[in-house]
Protein backbone atom coordinates (compact mmCIF):
# COMPACT_ATOMS: atom_id res chain seq x y z
CA UNK A 1 0.00 0.00 0.00
CA UNK A 2 1.32 3.44 -0.85
CA UNK A 3 1.36 6.19 1.75
CA UNK A 4 1.72 9.93 2.11
CA UNK A 5 5.21 11.43 1.96
CA UNK A 6 4.38 13.90 4.74
CA UNK A 7 6.75 13.49 7.69
CA UNK A 8 4.85 12.37 10.83
CA UNK A 9 5.24 14.12 14.15
CA UNK A 10 6.43 11.60 16.76
CA UNK A 11 5.18 12.58 20.20
CA UNK A 12 7.26 11.11 23.04
CA UNK A 13 5.61 8.25 24.95
CA UNK A 14 5.47 10.21 28.23
CA UNK A 15 3.63 13.05 26.48
CA UNK A 16 1.18 10.65 24.81
CA UNK A 17 0.42 9.13 28.21
CA UNK A 18 -0.18 12.56 29.73
CA UNK A 19 -2.47 13.51 26.85
CA UNK A 20 -4.53 10.39 27.41
CA UNK A 21 -4.91 11.15 31.11
CA UNK A 22 -5.93 14.78 30.67
CA UNK A 23 -8.31 13.93 27.83
CA UNK A 24 -10.03 11.28 29.96
CA UNK A 25 -10.39 13.85 32.74
CA UNK A 26 -11.98 16.40 30.39
CA UNK A 27 -9.06 18.82 30.73
CA UNK A 28 -7.55 21.15 28.14
CA UNK A 29 -4.46 19.45 26.73
CA UNK A 30 -3.12 22.00 24.25
CA UNK A 31 -0.18 22.96 26.44
CA UNK A 32 1.14 19.42 26.38
CA UNK A 33 1.43 19.41 22.60
CA UNK A 34 3.54 22.55 22.55
CA UNK A 35 6.74 20.51 22.49
CA UNK A 36 10.26 21.94 22.58
CA UNK A 37 11.72 22.32 19.11
CA UNK A 38 14.18 19.45 19.74
CA UNK A 39 11.32 17.08 20.64
CA UNK A 40 9.31 18.03 17.56
CA UNK A 41 12.23 17.40 15.20
CA UNK A 42 13.13 14.01 13.79
CA UNK A 43 16.83 13.34 14.16
CA UNK A 44 17.21 10.27 11.93
CA UNK A 45 14.89 9.92 8.94
CA UNK A 46 14.40 7.29 6.24
CA UNK A 47 14.18 7.98 2.53
CA UNK A 48 12.83 5.39 0.09
CA UNK A 49 12.51 4.65 -3.59
CA UNK A 50 11.83 1.46 -5.50
CA UNK A 51 13.34 0.11 -8.69
CA UNK A 52 10.68 -2.62 -8.94
CA UNK A 53 7.41 -0.72 -9.09
CA UNK A 54 5.01 -3.42 -10.28
CA UNK A 55 2.16 -4.84 -8.21
CA UNK A 56 3.97 -8.18 -8.53
CA UNK A 57 7.68 -8.75 -9.05
CA UNK A 58 10.41 -11.37 -9.02
CA UNK A 59 11.86 -9.49 -6.07
CA UNK A 60 11.01 -6.45 -3.99
CA UNK A 61 13.58 -3.67 -4.28
CA UNK A 62 13.38 -1.12 -1.46
CA UNK A 63 16.29 1.27 -1.93
CA UNK A 64 16.92 3.24 1.24
CA UNK A 65 18.87 6.13 2.71
CA UNK A 66 19.13 7.36 6.29
CA UNK A 67 19.63 11.08 6.94
CA UNK A 68 20.86 12.59 10.19
CA UNK A 69 18.84 15.79 10.75
CA UNK A 70 19.99 16.10 14.35
CA UNK A 71 22.97 17.96 15.74
CA UNK A 72 25.11 15.02 16.95
CA UNK A 73 26.97 12.26 15.14
CA UNK A 74 25.30 8.81 15.41
CA UNK A 75 27.11 5.44 15.18
CA UNK A 76 25.25 3.48 12.51
CA UNK A 77 25.74 0.25 14.47
CA UNK A 78 23.12 1.71 16.86
CA UNK A 79 20.58 2.19 14.04
CA UNK A 80 18.06 -0.18 12.43
CA UNK A 81 15.26 0.29 9.89
CA UNK A 82 12.12 -1.77 9.37
CA UNK A 83 10.33 -2.26 6.05
CA UNK A 84 6.90 -3.86 6.63
CA UNK A 85 5.22 -6.24 4.19
CA UNK A 86 2.51 -8.86 3.80
CA UNK A 87 3.82 -12.39 3.24
CA UNK A 88 2.45 -14.32 0.27
CA UNK A 89 1.60 -17.25 2.54
CA UNK A 90 2.20 -18.31 6.13
CA UNK A 91 4.88 -20.76 4.97
CA UNK A 92 6.67 -18.42 2.54
CA UNK A 93 10.35 -17.84 3.25
CA UNK A 94 12.31 -14.80 2.13
CA UNK A 95 15.95 -13.96 1.49
CA UNK A 96 17.71 -10.61 1.64
CA UNK A 97 20.42 -9.26 -0.64
CA UNK A 98 22.33 -6.02 -1.02
CA UNK A 99 23.18 -5.14 -4.62
CA UNK A 100 25.26 -2.03 -3.90
CA UNK A 101 25.68 0.50 -1.12
CA UNK A 102 27.79 3.59 -0.52
CA UNK A 103 28.58 2.22 2.96
CA UNK A 104 29.48 -1.17 1.50
CA UNK A 105 27.19 -4.19 1.39
CA UNK A 106 29.51 -6.02 3.81
CA UNK A 107 28.51 -3.43 6.44
CA UNK A 108 24.75 -3.85 5.97
CA UNK A 109 22.67 -6.66 7.44
CA UNK A 110 19.14 -7.76 6.64
CA UNK A 111 16.99 -10.08 8.76
CA UNK A 112 13.30 -10.98 8.67
CA UNK A 113 10.85 -11.00 11.57
CA UNK A 114 7.19 -11.74 12.21
CA UNK A 115 4.85 -9.08 13.56
CA UNK A 116 3.12 -9.73 16.87
CA UNK A 117 -0.13 -8.18 15.59
CA UNK A 118 -0.64 -8.89 11.87
CA UNK A 119 -2.66 -6.39 9.83
CA UNK A 120 -4.21 -6.48 6.37
CA UNK A 121 -1.02 -5.01 4.88
CA UNK A 122 1.74 -6.43 7.09
CA UNK A 123 2.65 -9.59 8.97
CA UNK A 124 6.42 -9.57 8.39
CA UNK A 125 9.22 -7.04 8.37
CA UNK A 126 12.71 -6.74 6.92
CA UNK A 127 15.05 -5.21 9.46
CA UNK A 128 18.14 -3.46 8.10
CA UNK A 129 21.11 -3.00 10.41
CA UNK A 130 24.72 -1.87 10.20
CA UNK A 131 27.98 -3.33 11.41
CA UNK A 132 30.63 -1.21 13.13
CA UNK A 133 32.38 -0.97 9.76
CA UNK A 134 29.65 1.38 8.49
CA UNK A 135 31.02 4.07 10.81
CA UNK A 136 29.02 7.05 12.05
CA UNK A 137 26.59 9.46 10.43
CA UNK A 138 27.50 13.08 11.10
CA UNK A 139 24.93 15.84 11.44
CA UNK A 140 23.51 16.77 8.04
CA UNK A 141 24.85 13.66 6.31
CA UNK A 142 23.09 10.64 4.90
CA UNK A 143 24.18 7.10 4.18
CA UNK A 144 23.83 7.45 0.43
CA UNK A 145 22.27 4.69 -1.66
CA UNK A 146 21.52 1.30 -0.15
CA UNK A 147 20.29 -0.70 -3.13
CA UNK A 148 18.52 -3.52 -1.30
CA UNK A 149 16.24 -6.34 -2.40
CA UNK A 150 14.48 -9.39 -1.06
CA UNK A 151 12.81 -12.34 -2.74
CA UNK A 152 10.97 -15.55 -1.98
CA UNK A 153 13.19 -18.50 -1.09
CA UNK A 154 11.44 -20.58 -3.77
CA UNK A 155 11.86 -17.76 -6.32
CA UNK A 156 8.12 -17.59 -6.96
CA UNK A 157 6.66 -14.23 -7.97
CA UNK A 158 5.76 -12.11 -4.96
CA UNK A 159 2.92 -9.64 -4.54
CA UNK A 160 3.95 -6.27 -3.15
CA UNK A 161 0.96 -4.04 -3.93
CA UNK A 162 -0.55 -5.01 -0.56
CA UNK A 163 2.66 -4.31 1.41
CA UNK A 164 2.47 -1.59 4.08
CA UNK A 165 5.81 0.06 3.22
CA UNK A 166 5.65 -0.36 -0.57
CA UNK A 167 4.97 2.61 -2.84
CA UNK A 168 5.19 1.78 -6.56
CA UNK A 169 4.95 5.44 -7.52
CA UNK A 170 8.04 6.37 -5.53
CA UNK A 171 10.85 6.01 -8.08
CA UNK A 172 13.02 8.81 -6.65
CA UNK A 173 14.06 9.29 -3.04
CA UNK A 174 11.58 10.90 -0.63
CA UNK A 175 10.85 10.73 3.08
CA UNK A 176 9.23 7.41 3.97
CA UNK A 177 6.84 7.62 6.95
CA UNK A 178 5.85 3.94 6.63
CA UNK A 179 9.41 2.77 7.27
CA UNK A 180 10.54 3.04 10.88
CA UNK A 181 14.00 3.99 12.09
CA UNK A 182 15.15 2.79 15.49
CA UNK A 183 18.10 4.17 17.44
CA UNK A 184 19.23 1.91 20.30
CA UNK A 185 15.88 0.14 19.97
CA UNK A 186 13.68 3.27 20.30
CA UNK A 187 11.65 4.49 17.31
CA UNK A 188 12.84 7.91 16.14
CA UNK A 189 11.08 8.04 12.77
CA UNK A 190 8.09 6.59 10.98
CA UNK A 191 4.92 4.78 11.96
CA UNK A 192 4.67 0.99 12.19
CA UNK A 193 1.50 -0.94 11.29
CA UNK A 194 -1.11 -0.53 14.03
CA UNK A 195 -0.18 -2.36 17.23
CA UNK A 196 3.33 -3.18 16.06
CA UNK A 197 5.55 -0.41 17.38
CA UNK A 198 9.01 -2.06 17.62
CA UNK A 199 9.22 -1.08 21.28
CA UNK A 200 5.63 -1.72 22.43
CA UNK A 201 4.58 -4.45 22.15
CA UNK A 202 7.80 -6.20 21.08
CA UNK A 203 7.81 -8.13 17.84
CA UNK A 204 9.43 -11.51 17.63
CA UNK A 205 13.12 -11.49 16.72
CA UNK A 206 14.22 -11.88 13.10
CA UNK A 207 14.10 -15.43 11.84
CA UNK A 208 12.11 -17.06 14.63
CA UNK A 209 9.29 -16.89 17.08
CA UNK A 210 11.41 -15.74 19.98
CA UNK A 211 10.58 -18.75 22.15
CA UNK A 212 13.17 -19.83 24.71
CA UNK A 213 11.50 -23.16 25.50
CA UNK A 214 13.13 -25.25 22.76
CA UNK A 215 15.61 -28.09 23.40
CA UNK A 216 18.49 -26.49 25.30
CA UNK A 217 22.11 -27.03 26.28
CA UNK A 218 23.26 -24.90 29.21
CA UNK A 219 26.52 -25.23 31.15
CA UNK A 220 27.91 -22.74 33.65
CA UNK A 221 31.12 -24.83 34.03
CA UNK A 222 30.88 -25.53 37.76
CA UNK A 223 33.45 -28.33 37.66
CA UNK A 224 36.42 -29.07 39.92
CA UNK A 225 38.96 -29.87 37.17
CA UNK A 226 39.17 -31.10 33.59
CA UNK A 227 39.45 -34.61 35.07
CA UNK A 228 36.13 -34.19 36.94
CA UNK A 229 33.96 -37.16 35.79
CA UNK A 230 31.02 -34.75 35.34
CA UNK A 231 32.86 -33.06 32.44
CA UNK A 232 32.64 -36.25 30.38
CA UNK A 233 29.19 -37.15 31.73
CA UNK A 234 27.91 -33.77 30.54
CA UNK A 235 29.08 -34.41 27.00
CA UNK A 236 32.50 -32.73 26.82
CA UNK A 237 35.88 -34.04 25.69
CA UNK A 238 39.14 -32.28 26.57
CA UNK A 239 41.84 -32.47 23.92
CA UNK A 240 45.23 -33.99 24.68
CA UNK A 241 48.38 -34.97 22.77
CA UNK A 242 49.60 -33.23 19.65
CA UNK A 243 48.16 -32.18 16.31
CA UNK A 244 46.68 -29.13 14.61
CA UNK A 245 45.73 -26.41 14.47
CA UNK A 246 48.76 -24.23 15.05
CA UNK A 247 52.39 -24.95 15.78
CA UNK A 248 53.54 -28.48 14.92
CA UNK A 249 54.96 -30.17 18.02
CA UNK A 250 52.93 -28.11 20.53
CA UNK A 251 50.99 -30.08 23.17
CA UNK A 252 47.31 -29.96 24.05
CA UNK A 253 47.30 -29.98 27.86
CA UNK A 254 44.14 -31.05 29.77
CA UNK A 255 45.79 -29.93 33.02
CA UNK A 256 45.85 -26.34 31.76
CA UNK A 257 42.06 -26.30 31.38
CA UNK A 258 40.80 -25.37 34.85
CA UNK A 259 37.69 -24.03 36.61
CA UNK A 260 38.33 -21.01 38.82
CA UNK A 261 36.35 -18.29 40.65
CA UNK A 262 35.47 -15.41 38.32
CA UNK A 263 36.99 -12.98 40.82
CA UNK A 264 38.66 -13.38 44.17
CA UNK A 265 36.08 -14.67 46.64
CA UNK A 266 33.40 -15.12 43.94
CA UNK A 267 31.10 -18.14 44.10
CA UNK A 268 30.69 -18.06 40.30
CA UNK A 269 33.16 -20.34 38.54
CA UNK A 270 34.47 -19.81 35.03
CA UNK A 271 36.35 -22.13 32.71
CA UNK A 272 39.96 -21.05 32.10
CA UNK A 273 41.72 -22.13 28.89
CA UNK A 274 45.39 -21.33 29.41
CA UNK A 275 48.01 -21.08 26.68
CA UNK A 276 51.65 -21.17 27.76
CA UNK A 277 54.74 -20.82 25.56
CA UNK A 278 58.45 -20.15 25.80
CA UNK A 279 58.73 -19.41 22.09
CA UNK A 280 59.40 -23.04 21.15
CA UNK A 281 57.10 -25.78 19.94
CA UNK A 282 58.23 -28.13 22.73
CA UNK A 283 57.56 -25.43 25.31
CA UNK A 284 54.05 -24.58 24.04
CA UNK A 285 50.94 -25.93 25.81
CA UNK A 286 47.44 -25.24 24.40
CA UNK A 287 43.88 -26.06 25.50
CA UNK A 288 40.66 -27.20 23.83
CA UNK A 289 37.25 -28.50 24.94
CA UNK A 290 34.60 -29.80 22.55
CA UNK A 291 31.19 -31.42 22.75
CA UNK A 292 31.23 -35.17 22.17
CA UNK A 293 27.90 -34.97 20.32
CA UNK A 294 27.66 -33.61 16.79
CA UNK A 295 24.03 -32.55 17.23
CA UNK A 296 23.92 -28.77 16.87
CA UNK A 297 22.78 -26.95 13.74
CA UNK A 298 20.09 -24.25 13.52
CA UNK A 299 19.42 -22.22 16.63
CA UNK A 300 21.11 -19.76 18.96
CA UNK A 301 24.65 -20.29 20.30
CA UNK A 302 25.77 -17.94 23.06
CA UNK A 303 28.72 -17.67 25.44
CA UNK A 304 30.16 -15.08 27.79
CA UNK A 305 33.88 -15.03 27.06
CA UNK A 306 36.82 -13.14 28.53
CA UNK A 307 39.66 -12.45 26.09
CA UNK A 308 43.22 -11.72 27.21
CA UNK A 309 45.55 -9.23 25.53
CA UNK A 310 48.43 -9.42 28.00
CA UNK A 311 50.45 -12.44 29.15
CA UNK A 312 51.10 -13.32 32.77
CA UNK A 313 54.85 -12.82 33.02
CA UNK A 314 57.23 -12.58 30.11
CA UNK A 315 57.04 -10.46 26.95
CA UNK A 316 53.91 -9.85 24.90
CA UNK A 317 53.41 -10.32 21.15
CA UNK A 318 52.65 -14.01 20.58
CA UNK A 319 50.22 -14.83 17.76
CA UNK A 320 47.62 -16.49 20.00
CA UNK A 321 44.12 -17.39 18.86
CA UNK A 322 41.22 -17.29 21.35
CA UNK A 323 38.02 -18.85 20.02
CA UNK A 324 34.37 -19.90 20.28
CA UNK A 325 33.05 -21.85 17.29
CA UNK A 326 30.87 -24.62 15.83
CA UNK A 327 31.95 -27.06 13.13
CA UNK A 328 31.29 -30.18 11.07
CA UNK A 329 34.57 -32.07 10.42
CA UNK A 330 36.28 -32.12 7.03
CA UNK A 331 36.25 -35.77 5.93
CA UNK A 332 38.03 -35.18 2.62
CA UNK A 333 39.50 -32.22 0.70
CA UNK A 334 36.67 -29.87 -0.36
CA UNK A 335 34.16 -31.97 1.58
CA UNK A 336 30.74 -30.43 0.73
CA UNK A 337 29.38 -31.42 4.15
CA UNK A 338 32.03 -29.49 6.08
CA UNK A 339 30.94 -26.31 7.86
CA UNK A 340 32.29 -23.95 10.51
CA UNK A 341 31.22 -20.69 12.17
CA UNK A 342 34.00 -19.00 14.16
CA UNK A 343 34.66 -16.21 16.57
CA UNK A 344 38.47 -15.90 16.56
CA UNK A 345 40.22 -13.14 18.50
CA UNK A 346 43.89 -12.44 17.71
CA UNK A 347 45.12 -10.02 20.41
CA UNK A 348 48.53 -9.63 18.75
CA UNK A 349 47.54 -10.14 15.15
CA UNK A 350 48.65 -13.02 12.95
CA UNK A 351 47.96 -14.27 9.43
CA UNK A 352 49.50 -11.05 8.13
CA UNK A 353 47.71 -8.74 10.58
CA UNK A 354 49.87 -6.71 12.98
CA UNK A 355 47.24 -5.52 15.48
CA UNK A 356 44.31 -6.74 17.58
CA UNK A 357 41.60 -8.18 15.34
CA UNK A 358 38.37 -10.13 15.79
CA UNK A 359 37.21 -12.41 12.98
CA UNK A 360 33.76 -13.91 12.35
CA UNK A 361 34.31 -16.57 9.68
CA UNK A 362 31.76 -18.83 8.00
CA UNK A 363 33.14 -21.79 6.06
CA UNK A 364 31.69 -23.79 3.19
CA UNK A 365 34.74 -26.06 2.71
CA UNK A 366 38.49 -26.09 2.08
CA UNK A 367 41.42 -28.08 0.70
CA UNK A 368 44.35 -28.23 3.14
CA UNK A 369 47.04 -28.99 0.52
CA UNK A 370 47.30 -27.09 -1.71
CA UNK A 371 45.43 -24.55 0.39
CA UNK A 372 42.07 -23.53 -1.06
CA UNK A 373 39.48 -21.97 1.26
CA UNK A 374 35.81 -21.32 0.51
CA UNK A 375 34.77 -18.95 3.28
CA UNK A 376 33.68 -15.42 4.10
CA UNK A 377 34.30 -13.27 7.14
CA UNK A 378 33.63 -10.13 9.10
CA UNK A 379 36.37 -8.38 11.06
CA UNK A 380 36.84 -5.63 13.64
CA UNK A 381 40.14 -4.03 14.58
CA UNK A 382 40.82 -3.05 18.17
CA UNK A 383 41.12 -4.60 21.60
CA UNK A 384 38.49 -6.99 22.95
CA UNK A 385 40.37 -7.55 26.20
CA UNK A 386 37.87 -8.44 28.96
CA UNK A 387 34.40 -9.97 29.10
CA UNK A 388 32.11 -10.04 26.05
CA UNK A 389 28.76 -11.63 25.15
CA UNK A 390 29.18 -13.60 21.92
CA UNK A 391 26.24 -14.94 19.94
CA UNK A 392 25.79 -16.88 16.70
CA UNK A 393 22.30 -17.50 15.33
CA UNK A 394 21.63 -19.85 12.42
CA UNK A 395 18.40 -20.41 10.52
CA UNK A 396 17.71 -21.56 6.97
CA UNK A 397 18.64 -18.14 5.62
CA UNK A 398 21.46 -16.56 7.63
CA UNK A 399 24.33 -17.00 10.04
CA UNK A 400 24.34 -13.87 12.23
CA UNK A 401 27.18 -12.94 14.59
CA UNK A 402 26.70 -10.51 17.49
CA UNK A 403 29.09 -9.09 20.07
CA UNK A 404 27.66 -7.39 23.16
CA UNK A 405 24.23 -7.14 21.53
CA UNK A 406 25.45 -5.61 18.25
CA UNK A 407 25.37 -7.48 14.93
CA UNK A 408 28.90 -7.53 13.51
CA UNK A 409 28.55 -9.94 10.57
CA UNK A 410 25.93 -11.87 8.64
CA UNK A 411 26.43 -14.57 6.03
CA UNK A 412 24.03 -16.60 3.88
CA UNK A 413 24.41 -19.35 1.32
CA UNK A 414 26.62 -21.20 0.49
CA UNK A 415 27.96 -21.01 4.05
CA UNK A 416 24.96 -22.40 5.96
CA UNK A 417 25.71 -25.73 7.71
CA UNK A 418 24.46 -28.87 6.00
CA UNK A 419 24.30 -31.12 9.07
CA UNK A 420 25.04 -31.55 12.74
CA UNK A 421 27.96 -29.71 14.31
CA UNK A 422 30.18 -29.81 17.40
CA UNK A 423 30.59 -26.82 19.75
CA UNK A 424 34.19 -25.95 20.64
CA UNK A 425 36.42 -23.54 22.57
CA UNK A 426 40.16 -23.58 22.02
CA UNK A 427 43.19 -21.40 22.77
CA UNK A 428 46.20 -21.99 20.55
CA UNK A 429 49.33 -20.51 19.01
CA UNK A 430 49.21 -19.74 15.27
CA UNK A 431 52.99 -19.67 14.80
CA UNK A 432 56.25 -18.84 16.59
CA UNK A 433 56.87 -15.58 14.68
CA UNK A 434 55.13 -13.13 17.02
CA UNK A 435 57.62 -13.26 19.89
CA UNK A 436 60.89 -15.22 19.94
CA UNK A 437 61.83 -14.75 23.62
CA UNK A 438 62.52 -17.96 25.58
CA UNK A 439 60.94 -16.55 28.75
CA UNK A 440 57.81 -18.53 29.64
CA UNK A 441 54.51 -16.58 29.49
CA UNK A 442 50.81 -17.49 29.65
CA UNK A 443 47.54 -16.09 28.28
CA UNK A 444 44.07 -16.91 29.68
CA UNK A 445 40.80 -17.19 27.78
CA UNK A 446 37.86 -17.66 30.17
CA UNK A 447 34.27 -18.80 29.60
CA UNK A 448 31.44 -18.04 32.03
CA UNK A 449 28.72 -20.14 30.38
CA UNK A 450 27.54 -21.78 27.17
CA UNK A 451 23.89 -21.59 26.12
CA UNK A 452 22.33 -23.19 23.03
CA UNK A 453 18.64 -23.44 22.09
CA UNK A 454 17.66 -25.51 19.09
CA UNK A 455 15.78 -24.00 16.12
CA UNK A 456 15.15 -20.67 17.84
CA UNK A 457 16.66 -17.32 16.83
CA UNK A 458 16.84 -15.32 20.05
CA UNK A 459 17.78 -11.73 20.75
CA UNK A 460 20.72 -11.11 23.10
CA UNK A 461 18.31 -9.86 25.77
CA UNK A 462 16.31 -13.10 25.51
CA UNK A 463 19.52 -15.08 25.98
CA UNK A 464 20.44 -13.05 29.06
CA UNK A 465 16.96 -13.56 30.49
CA UNK A 466 17.07 -17.32 29.83
CA UNK A 467 20.51 -17.70 31.43
CA UNK A 468 19.45 -15.66 34.45
CA UNK A 469 16.36 -17.86 34.80
CA UNK A 470 18.40 -21.06 34.68
CA UNK A 471 20.85 -19.80 37.25
CA UNK A 472 18.08 -18.40 39.41
CA UNK A 473 16.49 -21.86 39.53
CA UNK A 474 19.81 -23.38 40.62
CA UNK A 475 20.46 -25.09 37.27
CA UNK A 476 24.18 -25.57 36.64
CA UNK A 477 23.77 -27.89 33.66
CA UNK A 478 20.95 -28.92 31.31
CA UNK A 479 20.96 -30.81 28.03
CA UNK A 480 17.64 -31.57 26.34
CA UNK A 481 18.96 -31.32 22.76
CA UNK A 482 18.12 -34.57 20.93
CA UNK A 483 20.97 -36.59 19.50
CA UNK A 484 19.68 -36.29 15.93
Amino acid sequence: MSGSNRRPLRIPLRVRAALAVCSAAGLACAALTALPASAAQDTLTAQYRTSASGATADQSEPWLEVTNRGSASVPLSHVTLRYYFKSDSASAGYRFACSWAVKGCANITGTFGTLANPTATADRYLEIGFTAGAGSLASGQNTGDMQLRFYRSDWQTLTQSDDYSFDGAQTSYADAPRITVQQDGAVVWGTAPAGNDPTSPPTSPPGGGGSTDGPTLFDDFSYTASSDPAVQQHGWTVKSGQGGPGVAGATWSPGDLTFVPETSGSSNKVMDLKLTTDGTAAGTRETEIQTTAQKFKNGTYAARVKFDDTPTGGPDGDHVNQTFFNFTPLNAPMDPNYSEEDFEYLPNGGWGETQNIMYETSWETYNPDPWNAVNTHGQQYGSYDGWHDLQITIDDTYITYSIDGQVVAQHGEPYLPEGGQFIDFNHWLIDLAGQTSTTSRSYDEQVDYLYFVKDQVLTPSQVQSAVAGLRGSGTAFEDTVPSS
